[in-house]
């Protein structure tokens, strides 16, 4: 209902009417995706804003890139173990109150920082974090575990154009976040754009309790615990694909870029922020187009050859980059540009993995082997985020660049052993029902 609310606020009373009688005439699975993805939007619109303002504002504060990065520390960490532990809960008690849980938190952990400044101390923060990072988690784990019991079995097609939409939207959001985060530090100050933030996804929050379908994702088998580690040879391949490749964007993206482009360039918060909002709405853009792109030539679902193509065609890009710098080039040619190529060829290896991770999936507990790949997510950006702010400080921009694409290359390498078509477009469909 968070989406329908906020359509609502765009249009005119006079075509509210039409508006909600044509969502109620929805089938039932449209209806609860758009549900989802509504909160999942104005989600990642807040975790977005909240990124940025720390970042921006500790660093305006004088915080050194390590310091920075520690800030995120935790937020990157519990997104780790909310993810492992996080899959088994949705499995036990379904995935709209994971996912109402995670919108609690966020609404909490923006509260934490309200502290007046004297008391906006390094541990509160990190503290905040914390929450922030298992709220996200749980609500991302949510949203993309709930696709999978929204379309039909035989329907990979759709599956992946939900998924491809869904995350691409997501990231488009979250960029709009990142300029909006820099926007509400330079009008409002850091306690007045948390303030405005907490509010709104307060209401989203009521909303989304009262509309949300109940027990969605629930599974029918009692999950245990031990269960959270998945046994598909193939999930566990993809997750260990998937933290290379975060900690690959991560390790020069999350901290080194931001304050390269600050200090380099002399940009302001407001450059900055509209820049990375820019560059991720961009990114998300290109994820919705994936399966246009990736199926282009074949009717076949993608497999693990596909993800093997792209993971090579991204291996060049940072180290292209660094090359670049090494040898004098242009640093704003040089940096913008290869931001442009990397944005197009990671969107598509990052659209490419959550569909492939959402066909592999069990239907029964869907949420558990989605929680574990989201953990090796994390795992992956808690392991680039670390070495973005300590490499930068002591080593600077170019040897992030370089162990990014050490880290693509290792994707690439692991990609090998990904399950790959053998009798037709139906086998991803196969493997996520063993």
């Amino acid at each position: 209902m968070s989406s329908h609310f906020f359509l609502l606020l765009l249009v005119s009373s006079s075509t509210q009417n039409k508006i909600m009688q044509f969502l109620h005439n929805l089938s039932s699975p449209v209806h609860q995706y758009l549900l989802v993805t509504g909160n999942y939007w104005a989600f990642t619109l807040t975790d977005g804003a909240l990124r940025m303002l720390v970042l921006l504002h500790f660093h305006e504060l004088g915080y050194s890139p390590l310091q920075i990065a520690l800030l995120f520390l935790f937020y990157e960490f519990f997104g780790v173990v909310t993810n492992l532990v996080g899959g088994w809960l949705g499995a036990r008690i379904g995935l709209n109150r994971t996912m109402n849980l995670g919108l609690a938190l966020q609404v909490v952990a923006l509260s934490m920082l309200l502290a007046p400044s004297q008391y906006l101390s390094v541990p509160l923060v990190m503290a905040a974090q914390a929450l922030s990072g298992i709220a996200k988690d749980l609500n991302k784990m949510s949203a993309k575990s709930s696709i999978k019991l929204l379309v039909p079995d035989q329907a990979s097609g759709t599956l992946y154009r939900w998924v491809a939409l869904l995350t691409g939207s997501k990231n488009a959001l979250k960029g709009l976040g990142f300029f909006l985060g820099g926007a509400l530090l330079a009008s409002l100050g850091f306690q007045g754009a948390i303030a405005s933030m907490a509010l709104a996804l307060g209401i989203v929050w009521i909303l989304s309790l009262k509309f949300l379908k109940r027990d969605l994702g629930k599974a029918k088998a009692k999950s245990r615990f031990k269960d959270i580690f998945s046994k598909s040879p193939a999930v566990n391949i993809l997750s260990a694909a998937r933290l290379l490749l975060f900690a690959s964007r991560d390790v020069w993206f999350v901290i080194a870029l931001p304050i390269f482009l600050a200090s380099q360039f002399g940009w302001s918060h407001w450059q900055v922020g509209a820049f990375l909002a820019s560059w991720v709405i961009g990114y998300g853009i290109v994820q919705t187009q994936a399966p246009k792109v990736t199926t282009a030539r074949s009717a076949q679902a993608p497999d693990g050859r596909t993800a093997l193509f792209w993971a090579i065609a991204l291996t060049a890009v940072p180290a292209l980059i660094a090359i670049a710098l090494h040898k004098g080039a242009d640093p704003q040619l040089a940096v913008l540009g290869g931001l442009l190529m990397f944005a197009v060829l990671f969107a598509v290896n990052s659209s490419l993995h959550s569909y492939l991770i959402v066909a592999y999936a069990r239907e029964d507990g869907v949420s558990m082997d989605v929680g574990f790949y989201y953990m090796a997510n994390a795992a992956g950006r808690l392991l680039g985020t670390l070495l973005s702010g300590w490499v930068f400080q002591t080593q600077g921009l170019v040897a992030c660049l370089l162990i990014s694409s050490a880290f693509l290359l290792l994707t690439a390498l692991v990609s090998l052993g990904l399950p790959r078509h053998k009798t037709g477009a139906q086998e991803v469909g196969s493997l996520s029902r063993s």
